[in-house]
């Protein structure tokens, strides 16, 4: 299948499996992907991202997190640059997510980090998505 936006796909199947108290979403690997699947657990929004593989493909399967096993710790991702629409900020316009108890994941030119690493950093870049 052929898919125009793969950072969307992924950020709405992690979505919609946290909604329908899934513990696994599986998502197909690249590298983009990766890094966000590893901000994602840095951060602590999921449990656990494992690489493997699915006959010929490569494929992150991450583990979902929820607080007393019950509520998902994700609820909410949102896709802010999209193909036909990409957003950029400067470092001193790095936005915060509901003041700042959320994550915004910024590609720069250092590599995809947080907000807060890219402001620490100064560093602006494209804003990819919002976690909170």
């Amino acid at each position: 299948m052929n898919i125009s936006d793969p950072i969307a796909d992924m950020l709405t199947r992690v979505r919609n499996a946290s909604r329908a108290r899934h513990t696994e979403v599986v998502v197909p690997a690249s590298r983009t992907k990766r890094q966000i699947a590893r901000i994602l657990k840095d951060e602590g929004f999921i449990d656990d991202v494992r690489e493997e593989q699915d006959g010929p493909t490569l494929v992150l399967r991450l583990t979902l997190k929820y607080v007393d096993g019950k509520v998902p710790v994700v609820s909410g991702l949102k896709r802010i640059s999209k193909p036909g629409l990409r957003v950029y900020a400067r470092k001193t316009d790095i936005p915060r997510v509901l003041g700042g108890l959320g994550i915004v994941i910024v590609s720069t030119s250092q590599g995809i980090m947080t907000g807060a690493q890219a402001r620490k950093a100064e560093l602006g870049g494209e804003v990819l998505a919002f976690v909170w």
